[in-house]
């Protein structure tokens, strides 16, 4: 079987607005919006859209913030807590021989920093991700990058991420999906365990 898996709040979760939040001025009243405003272009980034720098300098102008660039890195890096009981499951997956691909909507600063800094990720055999895909999910393109590069086989295929509009996608392209919530992790281990082909295989 192959798994495809996001990162963010499945593998990783993470805490983005409060980090950055740091890098406005003290007093800033507009503190949300200028969050927002973030946001809202975030996916042109993570399409690889826009090149690292120059979405470091546009985010510290909109912030307001005297941090210098690598600051900006840092604090853009460093949001993330390992999921501890998912990396166990995928450690078992792993030894059990199944087809591990990292599917996620990530960026240039994250990667390749997210992978040295956690070495876990060398469990995955292969990654689509959407800044060198071009594409964000929940978008057709980046799956049917995902189908075509890895000879995807839907029936044979399980998809795991945390947002109801990818996984909306994952089914129109037959996965097997799962929306993953991070505090309901028992839940997602009922469900792997169904799959009669390789449950015994995956059993702890």
């Amino acid at each position: 079987m192959t798994f495809l898996y996001d990162i963010g709040r499945v593998l990783l979760d993470f805490e983005f607005e409060p980090r950055l939040a740091r890098l406005m001025p003290a007093g800033v009243e507009d503190g949300e919006a200028r969050l927002a405003r973030l946001l809202e272009r975030k996916d042109d980034f993570e399409a690889g859209r826009i090149p690292a720098d120059e979405w470091t300098a546009w985010c510290l102008e909109v912030l307001g913030s005297d941090a210098d660039a690598q600051v900006f890195r840092e604090t853009w890096q460093d949001i993330f807590t390992p999921n501890e009981p998912m990396w166990e499951v995928v450690r078992r997956l792993k030894e059990a021989g199944h087809r591990l691909i990292l599917f996620s909507n990530t960026n240039a600063i994250h990667c390749p920093w997210v992978f040295e800094k956690y070495p876990q990720f060398s469990l995955f055999d292969e990654a689509v991700l959407s800044f060198e895909a071009g594409e964000v999910k929940p978008h057709a393109p980046i799956y049917e990058t995902a189908v075509d590069r890895h000879a995807l086989v839907p029936e044979e295929t399980l998809y795991i991420d945390d947002l109801a509009q990818n996984i909306e996608t994952g089914k129109a392209f037959g996965f097997h999906c799962w929306q993953y919530d991070f505090n309901d992790h028992a839940s997602f281990e009922e469900w792997l365990a169904g799959f009669s082909l390789f449950s015994r295989r995956i059993a702890s």
